[in-house]
């Protein structure tokens, strides 16, 4: 790869996160000229132009993506994840034959370090977190957690030697342009409908998942979720070894037998690694995430002590069912990262027997919010909905027998209709089971408004944060 960057002419698709990242490591690998794209506008990417100043050799091109920017003396386009995959400029690059890779990729070709890959419909940041968490414990070197969890792979290469270890969080998105990303680990969690409009079909939405295997050989681990019949078809297909992870017993890998979260090592004996009860993380769901993180820590060398440690301290992540306050009996929870209806329905089901308000809706995904629906009038006293999809969550929830909704235009309409409507005891949940963008740049933006809001004392103003 790195003969396609030295001196050579390429392109970045996308000026968010992962783009700029990808920026810094193309300019100190010596590409000759770096061209960056994007569609917003000049007036949204202030501290972006203001960054790709010190870098004598960019040319930015802002207000749209022409296809113009591939000729045939370009040798690479960078795709940052969420760029649509459908536009004109990477139908040029392939009729040119130019390469398209993602930013995984290209931070791919300079990692010293081993890989652990975690992907999944839901539950990839907890376990990345968990994995992260328990590889330091272990001690094993320097480790860090990259990729989709908000920390670009393209930024940490040189924090992390051979000695060490990166955990990275690896969306579909990033995985669909991957070439020779090999993950020593590779972790598939679950696989749920999301993504339509970015994949087309729910076929390719897998299809882009299972890449996280295709480059993994013998020495190597496959981490399966051996609930998930999607996701354990797949076992006869990977060239590396299989650990499974299960709330029961399994052959090789991590699952539950009488109460306890145990490792099993083909014909050893079973080894405890801490009682069920002693999770720190709430929710059902979370178990299978501990599960999965446990098997996946101990491939990368973890020893049972250290991952049984951090089962039983590690606390939600942001973003993710992170309490943020309680307010005259009622309990505020921060899921802004479920993005979809699977996510949700896990949120749901992890606070049983309290009745709770759901702050739901965002982004058009093409979701189906059919199961979600079906799940409110058992679990909810009021659904607060905003954003792209509120109608259709209204619909749904209507034809599932649910009527007690009400709609609004921001979040801030939101949080202020929950403070009127919460009763003691009961608990308010942001978990959209919708992406963000058409309202904010990211969840992480969404869940620090929420927070920021929750957090108000009434009848003072708060900011947008970094709402759009």
């Amino acid at each position: 790869m790195i003969d396609l960057i030295k001196g050579k002419e390429v392109l970045v698709v996308g000026m968010a996160r992962s783009g700029m990242a990808a920026v810094d490591l193309l300019s100190k690998s010596g590409a000759a000229g770096i061209t960056v794209t994007d569609q917003k506008h000049p007036a949204l990417l202030d501290a972006e132009l203001a960054r790709l100043e010190r870098y004598p050799a960019v040319t930015v091109v802002s207000g749209g993506n022409p296809p113009e920017l591939v000729t045939p003396g370009l040798s690479l386009v960078i795709k940052s994840p969420g760029v649509p995959p459908d536009l004109e400029l990477f139908k040029r690059a392939e009729e040119l034959a130019v390469p398209v890779i993602s930013e995984v990729e290209l931070a791919y070709t300079f990692i010293k370090a081993p890989l652990v890959g975690v992907t999944g419909t839901n539950g990839k940041t907890t376990v990345t977190a968990l994995v992260t968490a328990m590889l330091k414990e272990a001690r094993l070197g320097p480790v860090v957690s990259a990729g989709n969890i908000g920390n670009p792979l393209s930024g940490v290469i040189s924090e992390v030697s051979a000695q060490g270890t990166i955990v990275a969080e690896l969306s579909s998105f990033q995985l669909e342009n991957i070439r020779h990303l090999r993950p020593s680990v590779a972790v598939f969690l679950n696989f749920a409908e999301d993504h339509i409009d970015y994949h087309g079909s729910i076929e390719k939405y897998f299809q882009a998942k299972v890449r996280i295997f295709e480059n993994q050989g013998e020495g190597d681990y496959a981490v399966l979720n051996a609930a998930d019949q999607k996701v354990a078809s797949l076992k006869d297909t990977l060239k590396g070894s299989v650990l499974w992870f299960n709330r029961g017993p399994v052959v090789t890998g991590v699952g539950l037998e009488k109460g306890l979260v145990t490792l099993y090592n083909g014909n050893e004996s079973p080894l405890e690694i801490c009682p069920l009860s002693e999770i720190a993380l709430p929710g059902g769901h979370n178990i299978e995430n501990a599960l999965a993180a446990a098997a996946a820590a101990w491939a990368a060398g973890a020893d049972l002590q250290s991952i049984g440690s951090v089962l039983r301290t590690f606390k939600a992540i942001e973003h993710r069912l992170e309490h943020v306050a309680s307010i005259d009996g009622v309990d505020y929870i921060n899921d802004s990262k479920g993005t979809n209806p699977g996510a949700t329905i896990k949120a749901l089901q992890a606070f049983p027997g309290r009745k709770k308000i759901l702050i739901a809706g965002g982004k058009e995904k093409g979701s189906d919010f059919s199961e979600l629906a079906a799940l409110l009038p058992r679990e909810i006293r009021l659904l607060i909905l905003l954003g792209e999809t509120k109608d259709r969550l209204a619909e749904a929830a209507k034809k599932a027998g649910f009527s007690s909704y009400i709609k609004v235009d921001s979040l801030e309409e939101a949080v202020s209709a929950a403070r009127v409507e919460a009763k003691d005891g009961e608990l308010v949940l942001l978990s959209p089971a919708c992406a963000s963008w058409d309202m904010f740049t990211d969840y992480e933006a969404r869940g620090s408004l929420f927070k920021q809001l929750v957090r108000t004392p009434r009848g003072a103003k708060s900011g947008r944060g970094g709402s759009t």
